[in-house]
């Protein structure tokens, strides 16, 4: 892999998605890519297993990008060496009527990861100013008291839901959660290609929607909305991370660098040892369990 400081990845000033580039050449071949991400994410999951009987954090990856960006495909490659014990993965749908009895974090609040293990959020509450902003008139599903039509739904609205993302993961931060955000920035000729394989390869005609030409259709609104929240929400204890994605293969090892080395910086996680009394009596303790055999 060509020498690249990960932290460029990183949002910490604002940023023009129009002028970050959607593909990165990281000077691997197809198979030198494979095989790197198959290093790295063993490594990831060994660390999962030491923080898992550490038990102080948990990590939260959430993951947003347009349609075909390569979402389900990046958590199967990258999370696959984890104990399936260590990492669940959430896919955030339409809210159910009973989900839009609360407001729109409980759904999230139910996700969060267990010390120990991780949570992917695949889309995450960040729909709640993407999707919703685009179309405003989902908001009214959520009856929301002085919200009594669309007209209501001023940028002051927007403005106090964006503060009420990042006291969220400001909350969850404090509280031992990891939280990386990665947007998964896709060029529209590269989802354009994408969507046509999916028309033209009869095994992957289910994962096309004529919704996915609708909202195609509403691309540079998406774009517009998706800067603004990561511009709004990229804090030290929560970044968001900018990951070129014409390239899939380039793109699962970028994530997962990135959360190598987050997990790398994380002080103390280790085995918890055994006490000295415990420690003194494992010779008397395995000879219990020989003679038990005897």
């Amino acid at each position: 892999m060509k020498q690249f400081d990960i932290k460029k990845l990183e949002v910490n000033e604002p940023v023009k998605l129009s002028e970050r580039s959607t593909y990165m050449d990281l000077g691997l071949s197809e198979k030198k890519l494979k095989d790197e991400l198959n290093d790295v994410r063993e490594d990831l999951s060994k660390h999962q297993d030491t923080m898992y009987a550490h038990g102080k954090y948990g990590v939260l990856i959430c993951l947003q990008g347009m349609d075909t960006a390569g979402k389900d495909s990046l958590i199967r490659e990258v999370f696959q060496e984890f104990n399936p014990r260590g990492v669940v993965v959430h896919s955030f749908k339409v809210p159910t009527s009973k989900e839009l009895k609360h407001d729109y974090l409980w759904r999230h609040y139910l996700a969060l990861p267990e010390r120990g293990k991780y949570a992917v959020f695949n889309r995450t509450h960040y729909e709640n100013v993407l999707v919703t902003r685009v179309h405003p008139y989902y908001i009214m599903g959520e009856n929301i008291p002085g919200v009594e039509s669309v007209e209501d739904i001023t940028p002051e609205f927007w403005e106090k839901r964006f503060e009420q993302i990042r006291n969220f993961e400001q909350h969850i931060a404090e509280n031992g959660v990891v939280v990386l955000k990665f947007f998964l920035h896709l060029s529209k000729e590269e989802q354009r290609q994408r969507l046509l394989r999916r028309l033209e390869n009869e095994k992957h005609n289910w994962k096309f929607s004529p919704g996915d030409l609708k909202e195609r259709a509403l691309w540079e609104k998406y774009q517009e909305c998706y800067e603004e929240a990561i511009n709004k929400t990229s804090l030290p204890h929560a970044p968001w991370y900018i990951i070129p994605a014409d390239n899939k293969e380039a793109a699962r090892l970028l994530v997962a660098k990135v959360i190598q080395e987050k997990m790398n910086e994380l002080e103390g996680i280790k085995e918890p040892e055994l006490e000295d009394e415990v420690k003194a009596k494992l010779g008397e303790y395995r000879e219990m369990l020989s003679k038990e055999s005897e």
